[in-house]
């Protein structure tokens, strides 16, 4: 555990909380390779570029697909002093002069030299050539996970020159702020939060030094706008833009207001706690499938995007005196809108807020924001969290999020619109209450007025199916399910059309659905999978049925009657093999059922399901002759979790005449 860095020594080396272009690593010391190599790298990450603040040096841990190689190699006690007298010697000749900060470590009983060297406050910097009379110092700077000299592209000396103008706002000194206000208890807890040694520091006064959240002022030290952000106890005392307002509206903008709420203090406190509350506030949707131990469902507004959305929000506005309003969330009816003041930093446009867009590296308005929220955990690797916030959307089978600002880029807004069928809950409850008061005729007349006004609703569109089916209308249901491919989601569509396959079996009608059945569904995986294979077994399509398990992939094999008919399909087909005498294929299908049947074995199941997968074991081991213990074993596995079946024993006693 480092005990000077404020951060944890095993995530920076996996690079968790400290992306990976701001970790370098060497495998070992060479004052004359890996000396210059270290000393640019030290001037990059001084100068940062793209407001990061700054980066690692990691001395005697090599590099493997861009990760530590770990158990490292090491240094020895002599290289690791030599390294330490070299690079504070040769970083006097930085111009401007630059010191990092040297921290030798322990990892697997092999010592390493961290070398940190946060952003300069007197950047740019320059660092002398290999060869000194090949010309003046040059100024380097990161580009991903390489050091460049910016002089070779104007491009990067000029954002390195007009980066370096002025000092970040959240690492300048808090005004009218001192030192006392910082909560040093609140400070502890951070770094025993992310893992830092830093915590056994018993000098609080050092520990805000290294932690970088105070800063020399003449001959006394004052907290930095970082500092009062995190770990005062109300920062809007200084920042009055530094809280979160939620707003939770009955209709649109014009309806009554339902509740307010607003979130203050530390600024991870915050976030914390406003996501607690917008979670409490999310409607989970769970369609209990009939015979299952599984439910599915969706969310109003998954997690994931809503947690993405406000840390972007909380993490890229500015808190200085020009923003005085705080961060938004209002909640609507049919979605949530998060806005953060002001608009986004030169560079991003538009067309960089679109679902698969690629973002421009534009420099971070708050470098050490980030930083703490990273090592938190709390928000996600530079340009990765927007993609996240698109597939979280995509998954849940919501409406595509979108994101503007104003031409003046005075305010950033992020609208998540909700999952269609959040509008629907009030159709199901009120059609359900209608039903128990045994009004189905205007049960069902809710329910279609539901989906007139929201065709893109799967749950309302497979009610719908489910009605007509149940009334005869078959060709109505279908109708209903192409109405919903032309307006629904495309992930919800496999979910809908089993709705119709499995109605249609109900009703008897086994030639309609093998018709489904056999249509062409390039959607179908996971969960939807699995269902239109046991729909398939039900109208005894045994083929269709092994063709939509194995699209399922993983999601089969922890779920117990999924698993046992995924088996008993193979029998089936290594039947039809033996048959034709493919003798190869019957034997690879017997196999693959075994192995099957084993996994349903130990999964959770009622003791009727483990008696016919015993049953069915011993039945795969009798026809791939195992020895006849083996088989009488599995029978008496089955006989005793379900005496009351016959066919068992008289099973076994025919396997036991065959093999005297």
């Amino acid at each position: 555990m480092a005990t000077i860095l404020p951060v944890n020594l095993d995530k920076l080396l996996y690079c968790r909380g400290v992306e990976s272009e701001r970790v370098e690593f060497k495998a070992s010391w060479d004052p004359h390779t890996t000396g210059p190599q270290v000393l640019r790298t030290i001037c990059a990450f001084a100068n940062d570029l793209h407001n990061l603040n700054g980066g690692y040096v990691v001395i005697g841990v090599g590099e493997r697909d861009g990760r530590a190689a770990l158990p490292p190699g090491g240094l020895s006690a002599a290289d690791a002093e030599a390294a330490q007298k070299w690079i504070r010697g040769n970083c006097n000749k930085l111009d401007p002069s630059y010191q990092p900060i040297l921290s030798p470590e322990t990892v697997d009983e092999r010592l390493i030299l961290v070398v940190w060297a946060p952003a300069s406050e007197v950047r740019p910097h320059r660092a002398p050539r290999d060869d000194p009379a090949a010309g003046p110092p040059r100024y380097w700077v990161r580009l991903g996970s390489e050091t460049v000299d910016a002089e070779k592209r104007g491009d990067l000396i000029r954002g390195l020159v007009e980066q370096t103008a002025r000092v970040p706002w959240d690492d300048r000194r808090a005004r009218d702020a001192e030192v006392g206000d910082l909560r040093e208890p609140k400070v502890r807890e951070h770094l025993r939060d992310v893992g830092s040694g830093l915590v056994d520091e018993p000098d609080e006064r050092s520990v805000y030094r290294r932690m970088r959240i105070t800063t020399k002022v003449n001959d006394h030290e004052v907290p930095r706008n970082v500092g009062i952000l995190f770990f005062a106890r109300e920062p809007t005392q200084w920042l009055r833009g530094a809280k979160i307002e939620v707003v939770h509206f009955a209709a649109d903008r014009a309806g009554d207001v339902q509740e307010e709420r607003t979130f203050r203090g530390a600024l991870s406190d915050q976030l914390r706690d406003c996501l607690n509350y917008l979670e409490n506030l999310s409607t989970h949707h769970l369609h209990k499938q009939s015979d299952r131990s599984r439910v599915r469902g969706w969310v109003s507004y998954p997690m994931p995007a809503l947690r993405e959305t406000l840390v972007n929000a909380v993490y890229h506005r500015s808190y200085d005196e020009a923003q005085p309003e705080p961060t938004k969330v209002y909640l609507f009816a049919n979605r949530v809108e998060i806005t953060s003041y002001p608009g986004p930093v030169p560079g991003i446009e538009a067309r960089h807020l679109l679902p698969d867009a690629q973002i421009w590296s534009a420099p971070a308005r708050n470098r050490r924001i980030g930083e703490f929220l990273k090592e938190l955990g709390l928000a996600e690797g530079r340009l990765s969290g927007l993609g996240k916030v698109f597939q979280a959307m995509r998954a849940n089978g919501s409406p595509t999020p979108h994101f503007e600002f104003d031409e003046q880029r005075t305010l950033f807004q992020a609208t998540l619109p909700a999952h269609p069928e959040y509008t629907a809950l009030s159709a199901l409850r009120d059609a359900a209450h209608l039903r128990g008061l045994g009004d189905e005729s205007e049960a069902f007349r809710r329910i279609e007025a539901a989906w007139t006004a929201s065709p893109a609703s799967a749950v309302l569109a497979s009610e719908m199916i489910r009605a007509h089916v149940k009334q005869g209308e078959a060709k109505r249901a279908e109708e209903v399910l192409e109405a919903f491919k032309a307006h629904g989601s495309e992930s919800a569509l496999p979910y809908v059309t089993n709705a119709l396959i499995d109605e249609l079996v109900e009703a008897g009608d086994e030639s309609a659905a093998r018709r489904w059945l056999r249509k062409a569904r390039p959607a179908l995986f996971g969960q939807d999978a699995v269902d239109a294979a046991i729909l398939a077994r039900r109208v005894r399509d045994s083929r269709a049925a092994h063709r939509y398990f194995e699209r399922a992939g993983d999601t089969v094999y922890g779920d117990a009657r999924a698993l046992l008919e995924f088996a008993q399909t193979k029998l089936w087909l290594a039947n039809e093999a033996y048959r034709q005498r493919q003798r190869d294929s019957n034997r690879r299908f017997l196999t693959e059922a075994r192995a099957l049947l084993e996994r349903v074995i130990q999964l959770d199941a009622s003791p009727a399901r483990h008696a016919w997968a015993w049953r069915d074991l011993a039945r795969t081991l009798s026809w791939l002759r195992a020895p006849f213990r083996e088989v009488e074993d599995a029978y008496m596995r089955a006989i005793d979790l379900l005496p009351e079946e016959p066919r068992f024993v008289r099973e076994l006693e025919r396997v036991r005449s065959s093999r005297r």
